[in-house]
């Protein structure tokens, strides 16, 4: 299954399926200072022929803190980052969490993307998040989301953790290229 992104800003973004359907979207409302919040929402069914408009539901929040645990919203809890999808790893670039199936599941925040895989002895790839390529080398593509079919029932958390773990990845990069510019290390 793919999903297609507006952008790769994932706080701020629009997730279509492959029939071109909205299916979530994001926004993160621009705060200068205090505590930035992620509402992420979900399409409602519609079975209502005479109201074609598209309808949503809040899926979930992201509470976004800087010097202590972001907190996930969802469900009708509220449970911190730290406890739900815990860092592992060298550089604390793995985060695992166990899917609605009760199985482990590990994002791996590699270098330009996000991977996600059953954190066990398969670890077999569930998702992958591709960025936009311009198409001057190879095929030009959008910002996707390929998800596999063997995890589409758990889609909701998939898309809560992706936004969760991009936006770390994000922040590393950009903090990464930063040191680089300065000169620093």
């Amino acid at each position: 299954m793919q999903l297609t992104l507006s952008t790769e800003h994932v706080r701020n973004t629009i997730i279509t399926n492959e029939q071109g359907q909205i299916i979530y979207k994001t926004e993160t409302p621009f705060q200068l200072l205090g505590v930035r919040t992620t509402t992420i929402w979900k399409i409602k069914p519609n079975d209502d022929q005479h109201h074609m408009q598209d309808q949503f539901d809040v899926l979930g929040e992201i509470e976004w803190h800087t010097f202590a645990s972001s907190k996930f919203r969802y469900g009708g809890t509220e449970i911190e980052t730290k406890e739900f999808i815990p860092k592992r790893g060298l550089l604390g670039r793995q985060r695992v969490f166990i899917g609605a199936d009760s199985r482990p599941y590990c994002w791996d925040l590699k270098s330009r993307v996000v991977v996600l895989s059953r954190d066990d002895a398969s670890r077999t790839e569930v998702a992958r998040f591709h960025r936009a390529t311009l198409g001057i080398i190879g095929r030009k593509r959008e910002t996707m989301l390929e998800v596999s079919p063997e995890v589409a029932h758990m889609m909701d958390i998939i898309i809560m953790t992706f936004i969760y773990v991009e936006k770390l990845r994000k922040d590393q990069e950009e903090a990464s290229g930063n040191a680089a510019a300065s000169g620093g290390s």
